[in-house]
């Protein structure tokens, strides 16, 4: 995984490693390069609606069919879970929780904090998300900060895509494509499916985890930033590996990668309740 970080003092620990600089380039900047890169229709990524936790990084999304007085949904990692990572085949639904989301805005500032009401949603099976509800609808959050709610895809993303990693913990963006997809991503005593493997320009590192991945032409949220391979080892933790249809194994060194989202919007249901027995719904069940 790209590891949850516990506070401030380990994160600076992870960087002074080495495992990436302490400088990022300034948002506008990336934001940018982002746009260039996609097109000149494309629409500049900024960290509007993505959130920053304890840990990890996230976002506040939605569906298309969300309507402004549901509560809203925070988008982040399984392994980002108060309660920890969750075992292999476990799933965690409407767990209370208080757990609060610093909300930033297209500069990156912190704009105002969201509150969880429920985990919603967390597991590591087949895909490695959790969804929060909070108390605040999307409406009020529009109205209290001026910042909607980014919206998820529900089209399976193509290779080739550019896309943005927009971390809320680090305040950074990564820019890259959609390098393909791997039938099985194994990472310790975890395995995850069609996961979205990234090219070498997104290096991402401790607190990412969580990060919405972004569709630079539409700027709809594909997939969810969660791993990387850190030293060649295989299928360790923090070294996760791919297994193709015919169960040979590939190690990429240094390639990160994502679980995509699309398969839980059918899950969303009114009142964004997660209804994981609504037709379409590709999310593991308990």
């Amino acid at each position: 995984m790209n590891k949850p970080l516990v506070g401030a003092f380990l994160a600076a620990l992870l960087l002074g490693a080495g495992a990436a600089p302490v400088v990022a380039a300034e948002p506008a900047q990336q934001a940018q390069e982002a746009a260039s890169k996609a097109g000149p229709e494309a629409k500049a990524v900024t960290f509007a609606g993505t959130v920053a936790l304890s840990n990890c990084s996230g976002s506040v999304v939605r569906s298309p069919d969300s309507a402004p007085t549901d509560p809203a949904l925070v988008l982040s990692n399984g392994h980002c879970l108060e309660s920890g990572f969750p075992g292999p085949g476990e799933v965690v639904v409407d767990q209370p929780s208080s757990r609060t989301f610093t909300l930033l805005n297209a500069s990156g500032d912190g704009v105002g904090t969201l509150k969880a009401s429920k985990i919603a949603y967390g597991t590591m099976t087949d895909t490695d998300l959790s969804l929060y509800e909070t108390t605040s609808t999307y409406q009020q959050i529009e109205d209290s900060y001026g910042i909607q709610a980014l919206e998820l895809e529900t089209a399976h993303p193509t290779a080739g895509t550019a896309i943005t990693v927009a971390s809320g913990y680090w305040k950074r963006t990564y820019s890259c494509d959609i390098d393909g997809f791997v039938h099985q991503l194994k990472e310790g005593r975890w395995t995850w499916k069609d996961s979205v493997r990234y090219t070498p320009e997104c290096q991402t590192i401790g607190g990412t985890s969580g990060s919405p991945v972004i569709d630079d032409a539409t700027g709809k949220v594909v997939a969810v930033n969660n791993t990387g391979n850190e030293s060649g080892q295989e299928c360790t933790d923090n070294n996760p590996c791919e297994v193709d249809e015919n169960g040979e194994v590939t190690v990429r060194e240094g390639i990160n990668y994502a679980q995509q989202t699309y398969n839980m919007v059918p899950c969303i249901g009114a009142g964004s309740k997660i209804d994981l027995d609504r037709e379409g719904c590709g999310l593991p069940k308990p």
